[in-house]
Parts: structure tokens; sequence; C-alpha cells
């Protein structure tokens, strides 16, 4: 589909040459993100750390134990095993907990995209698009290294980072595949959970990486739809009926998100279901209209979640 354009205005002006952004992104943001100044602000500031605790090596209380004695200032979250790190002497990934494999460098909603899972002991779960590995060792741990995590990944430099964390984090239930998540159907493999973290725009990382305030076109935004459609169809296809499907992306574009999900309700039989966390997702953009289930997905925005920009859908397969 094509990228939505909207004419541009005084106040987006303003605010695209005050934050040094591409007016037609400002301007699209300002039809759908809460206190869009608030949230230029907080997309300039790095970004809140967090890390996830490995359970499968050792207990968030042991490991804030070590971590605290190297000078860390460390904050609970909703999660026992996510932790905000306030304050670190050194860098959070040159430690040797993290060599060791006891935690995880890992945002907060990318971990509730795993817990949407609603992960159990001994399933066959699929990741499709699994580099690095944070959330294929999430799930790992989940399972307590039982069952089966069947992870993909088309590119050959990205797999060996998958395979590293995957050895860092002991993690010994997952066999990892260099294949494209569109022709998943070839390993004739049904799935009792499935997650699509599908390749995107990544809107929701610009604090981490200013070019796209200006190197991101709208032609970017209609290639990552073309391959999230063929992806997310895909997935559908390999779960089993009663199972789940979650999808994420770290982009803020409808287009991307809600659209992509009001889609595949009218070719399946799904139901989506809603999450604890998170805003409510759109129903309209523009001259876009979605059906009202797409509140019970979830949108995470910096100024309000102090997250990475995030979207989640949790989709049950009925047949």
């Amino acid at each position: 589909m094509k990228t939505l354009i909207f004419p541009s205005t005084p106040e987006s002006i303003r605010l695209a040459s005050l934050y040094s952004y591409d007016e037609w992104i400002v301007n699209r943001f300002m039809q759908y993100i809460p206190d869009v100044k608030t949230f230029l602000e907080r997309m300039d500031r790095h970004p809140q750390r967090y890390i996830r605790t490995n359970t499968l090596k050792i207990n968030s209380k042991d490991l804030k134990t070590k971590l605290l004695s190297k000078g860390f200032e460390l904050r609970d979250t909703a999660f026992e095993d996510v932790i905000a790190v306030e304050k670190s002497s050194f860098p959070i990934g040159a430690t040797i907990e993290y060599l060791l494999g006891y935690y995880y460098i890992q945002d907060l909603s990318s971990c509730i995209a795993v817990e949407a899972l609603d992960v159990a002991k001994n399933q066959t779960i699929l990741d499709m698009a699994s580099a690095p590995g944070g959330k294929t060792t999430f799930i790992a741990q989940k399972m307590q290294n039982s069952g089966c995590i069947i992870a993909l990944e088309p590119n050959l430099r990205r797999m060996r980072s998958i395979l590293y964390n995957i050895a860092r984090c002991g993690v010994i239930n997952t066999c990892v595949y260099k294949m494209d998540g569109r022709h998943v159907s070839d390993l004739n493999i049904k799935f009792d959970r499935v997650l699509l973290d599908a390749p995107c725009s990544g809107e929701g990382v610009i604090a981490k990486d200013i070019k796209r305030k200006t190197n991101h076109t709208p032609e970017d935004l209609e290639y990552c739809v073309l391959i999230q459609t063929s992806l997310i169809e895909a997935a559908i296809k390999v779960v089993k009926p009663g199972g789940l499907l979650v999808y994420s992306t770290c982009s803020f574009a409808p287009e991307e998100n809600e659209n992509i999900i009001d889609s595949l309700s009218k070719g399946f039989d799904i139901e989506i279901e809603p999450l604890q966390y998170g805003a409510d997702g759109l129903i309209s953009f523009g001259d876009l209209h979605f059906h009202q289930e797409l509140k019970n997905t979830r949108r995470f925005y910096p100024h309000i979640h102090n997250t990475l920009g995030f979207y989640i859908a949790k989709i049950r397969v009925k047949s």
C-alpha cells in the first residue's frame, strides 16, 4: 500500500526544523502520537537501558547483588527478570556477568512481546526473524530449555550473532536455520507458538539511530509492508489451531502495524487478544479505518512507557 502523506502545516514545519527531521515524518507523528513535542524531546535523549536476567544460569536476586557490588544502580520493573539500569560504572556489555551469559541487554518492550506468547514447557515454538537472539533466548529460559525452538534467520552475518548468544546463554533447545521466514512451510511443522518480530522501518529506534530522522523515505515503508505481509501470511499458516501468533515491530507506522493485522483478520479466522501493558492500538489513521478489535493491540511510546518505540499484536489462531 502507499504510505499516507499529509499536507504540511506551520506546526509540522516548525517541529521538523526544531528537531532536525524530514517534515513528512513529523507530520505523520502528529496524526497518531500523543503529545508530539514531548515525544520528539524524548527521542533526542538516550533510551532507558534494560537487562533481562538469564534464569537458565542465575536468578535476578543474585544477579542484582553482583551488579550492585560493581557500582551499578538498578531499578525493578513490572517483570521480575527485567531490570532497568539507571547507572553503570562501565559499559553493560563489558562485564564478566554479561560474557558468562547471566543477562541479556534487551529493551522492556521486546521482553513484553515474549511475555505475550504465553510460553509453556515442552512446546514447539517458531521465532521467524530471530537474530540477534534476544527473544529466542528469553523463550528458551521460559521453557526451561525443554521442548523445541526453531529460529530462522536468512542473513548469514546476522545468523552468527544468534549462534553466539545461544551459546553464551546456555540454550540447548534451539535449532537455527538459515532460512527466509516466507518459506517456513517447507519445514512441514506446525507450531504451538509463533513469534514474528518483523523487519521494519525502525521508526521506534530513532533515539538509537538519529540518521533515521532524515534517511527514512515513504518508499522504505512501502517495501517493509510488502515483506511484513508475506511473512505474517506465512506465519499464520504454520500455527496449530488454538495456538498463538505474536507480531511485533519497532515502528510507529500504522501501515506496518494495525493495517497488517487488520488485513490478516479479513482472510483468516483469528481473535486479537488484549495485553495488559502499552497504549491501545489505533482503529483509524487518515482515511484508513480498522476493526474495533485492533484496540487490543499495543503501542509503546518512549515518552509514555520509557521504552523504545514498539508495537505488539497477540493473535489467537482459531482454525
